[in-house]
């Protein structure tokens, strides 16, 4: 648009006789007049004053035709119709050369549909509401087809349009050349049975006369679309989804029969590949990102409009998503309904939602840190894929313990969701039971979203009580087999009971040395829980008696319960152990209760022998790992620890205390503790003690090491 210029000559004020013979403006006090000669010189023209209307005039100019609209024309009247597409009305098709068309936005000289019969862009103007239509759906161009309205539309989705449009043009020439198929050499190789040389099968050499269509190009095409897609923000995104969505689902196959190619070859496979891909992830983007509910109801519209191919009607209702606002879904994340059924006039809908949408739904929740509710909702939900919600459901123990409820978690282990799986318990792997024990006993949880997160712990509530937390603990072991029979698990459980409650902030428990109850209360608790522990293998309601449990001993009772167990679990799976170390060094210092258990496995001769065997096995096996463990540990732990297998009566309790002695000897520079370990054997009187003679030669010649 130019500036207006001031003219130089002085403007002639017309007196009322002649004010026929000038134009005003309506609704305006200006009046237009001609500009006029005179002689007068310049300097003297400065100003021209009219007392009658009291006005100065002090220039004036001749006015520039800005560019406007064709119904704003001054040149050219203009008759405005609300719909009116048949053909121009009256004289709408006249132009002057600054007329634009209302539709296109560019001058009406270079519109092609100035006068087309029923399109007529030159009837267009602002005060229909049919043209203003026309106009938003021209100036949205491809997103029009999702019937946005401009104030709809954001830099995100002409960004979306941009590259959609683009897309259609190169999938166009693709699908072309699908189309025009590729013709098979004419020496084609059999594919029968028994394969006959090229040329020789008729049955195959009637097929080689067919054209062969390969849909791998179109689907490489799609693919590097929909990967470029999954970078944008979720608006272009999801507009990139439903337009690739559209495309791919009015294809056809030209084939007269089926021809297998493989998965990316074949039409019906890659389209039904593809549409899987593109629902899943709107499913995803329609439950995390806050779209505007308008946006959000036109791109499932746009879906719903979609002519799918009959091999594709699965994906029909896949955008029919629950809105966060349902009232069937807040009245289950609310906890309000726990079957996840609403009567509503004499119905009872249930919640049932894609796997995706489960999915989605449950990362948003927990990025709000809103645990209870994803309980409510896994307990209540159904879905189309039972291993994938079985995944999902897994977890509740897990987020009922984020929020605190540690008994209620405990119990959700062992009680089946629904009745068409079993328990949660059994399909724990060993981490995961040391991590829900460290939960129980410490009540703290991981700090991140997942039972085996590497980062902190913190605080969440109130830890469960010795006799729940034995109880539940065996009762978890006693729900999967794999667990019964695996050493981790049994030394895990003693870690725990012999720990402190509280948890560093890295995870790390601290072990705490527990007092040693008198021999008659070891074997009151050992004789009490052995008919308690056969009652729980049978019937999970079974409970430990409250007299069981001394306030004086109460973590001591716990962990000679847990000897019982050990010993019934050993007595029963021993074929199946492949160790036993970790379970004897799980007792840490509390030395007393591992003599409790090898006192207990001495009962039965043959499993005293299998036990010291898989001992002897580790201990071979593992000879760098004990040197480190020693080294941490120190030489009061080793001293001890080979003091209570060397006063064993048992000579082959005691080979477990001479390999170790051996062990040592054999790596002094690793073990620069062992003098002092010396000194230990010393104090004790251990080199005094009458010993048999194997065993009393090789703590002698060790100890004469070091000259003492």
């Amino acid at each position: 648009m130019q500036p207006l210029k001031a003219e130089e000559n002085v403007t002639e004020i017309l007196s009322s006789s002649d004010e026929s013979e000038c134009e005003s403006l309506p609704g305006s006090p200006v009046v237009l007049v001609e500009p006029v000669e005179t002689s007068v010189p310049e300097e003297k023209l400065e100003e021209v004053v009219d007392k009658e209307f009291d006005l100065v005039v002090t220039f004036c100019k001749k006015p520039d035709v800005l560019p406007h609209a064709r119904y704003d024309c001054a040149a050219h009247p203009f008759t405005r119709t609300e719909c009116e597409t048949c053909s121009p009305v009256e004289k709408n098709d006249d132009i002057c050369d600054h007329c634009y068309c209302y539709i296109c936005d560019k001058l009406a000289s270079e519109c092609e549909n100035w006068t087309v019969p029923s399109i007529c862009h030159c009837n267009a103007h602002n005060k229909s509401k049919f043209w203003k239509n026309r106009r938003e759906v021209f100036m949205a161009g491809i997103l029009g087809i999702f019937n946005l309205h401009l104030t709809d539309i954001d830099a995100d989705l002409w960004r979306g349009g941009d590259l959609l449009k683009k897309f259609i043009q190169e999938l166009s020439v693709e699908y072309n050349n699908y189309l025009l198929g590729e013709v098979p050499p004419t020496q084609h190789e059999c594919s029968c049975l028994p394969k006959l040389p090229p040329g020789q099968c008729n049955i195959c050499g009637s097929r080689s006369t067919e054209v062969v269509y390969k849909y791998s190009g179109v689907f490489t095409l799609v693919t590097k679309f929909l990967n470029q897609a999954e970078k944008e923000n979720p608006k272009a995104t999801a507009v990139m989804f439903l337009g690739a969505a559209k495309e791919i689902a009015l294809h056809k196959d030209p084939a007269l029969n089926w021809q297998n190619f493989g998965y990316s070859s074949s039409l019906m496979v890659s389209v039904t590949c593809l549409l899987q891909r593109i629902t899943t992830g709107l499913q995803r983007m329609l439950v995390l990102c806050n779209f505007p509910k308008t946006l959000h109801e036109k791109f499932i519209g746009f879906f719903r409009s979609i002519p799918l191919p009959c091999h594709c009607f699965v994906f029909s209702n896949s955008l029919n998503i629950v809105p966060w606002d349902n009232v069937l879904l807040t009245a289950v994340l609310r906890g309000r309904t726990a079957s996840g059924r609403r009567r509503t006039r004499g119905r009872r809908p249930s919640l049932w939602e894609w796997i995706a949408v489960v999915e989605a739904r449950v990362e948003r929740l927990v990025e709000n840190k809103k645990y209870k509710e994803i309980v409510h909702y896994l307990r209540a939900v159904k879905c189309n894929d039972i291993k994938g919600l079985r995944r999902l459901q897994d977890k509740i123990p897990f987020y009922l313990c984020k929020s605190g409820n540690f008994l209620d978690a405990s119990h959700s282990l062992l009680v089946p969701v629904n009745n068409l799986t079993c328990c949660i318990a059994c399909r724990l792997t060993a981490s995961e039971y040391e991590a829900y024990l460290k939960m129980f006993r410490t009540g703290s949880v991981p700090d991140g979203d997942d039972v085996l997160h590497p980062g902190l712990w913190v605080v969440a509530g109130q830890p469960l009580r010795e006799g729940a937390l034995i109880k539940q603990a065996l009762r978890m072991l006693h729900s999967s087999v794999s667990l019964y029979r695996n050493p981790k698990c049994w030394s895990t459980l003693i870690m725990i009971l012999g720990s402190n409650k509280f948890l560093g902030k890295s995870g790390h428990l601290y072990p705490a040395p527990l007092r040693e109850p008198s021999l008659d209360y070891q074997e009151e608790v050992l004789s009490a829980s052995f008919n308690i522990l056969e009652e729980l293998k049978n019937n999970h309601h079974a409970a430990f008696r409250a007299y069981i449990f001394s306030p004086e001993f109460y973590q001591e009772t716990s962990l000679i319960v847990a000897v019982q167990a050990i010993q019934q679990m050993v007595f029963c799976d021993l074929p199946y152990l492949t160790s036993f170390l970790e379970i004897v060094l799980a007792f840490g210092r509390n030395f007393w209760a591992l003599k409790l258990l090898l006192n207990q496995l001495s009962h039965e001769e043959t499993v005293l022998n299998g036990t010291v065997d898989l001992i002897l096995r580790d201990l071979h096996g593992q000879k760098t790992t004990m040197l480190k463990l020693w080294q941490n540990l120190g030489p009061l732990y080793v001293g001890e620890f080979l003091c209570l297998f060397l006063t064993c009566r048992n000579p082959k309790m005691q080979s477990i205390a001479l390999l170790s002695l051996n062990i040592i000897t054999e790596n002094l520079d690793m073990c620069p503790w062992a003098k002092h370990l010396c000194s230990f054997f010393q104090n004790t009187g251990l080199k005094d003690l009458p010993l048999d003679a194997t065993g009393h030669l090789e703590v002698v010649k060790f100890m004469s090491l070091f000259d003492i």
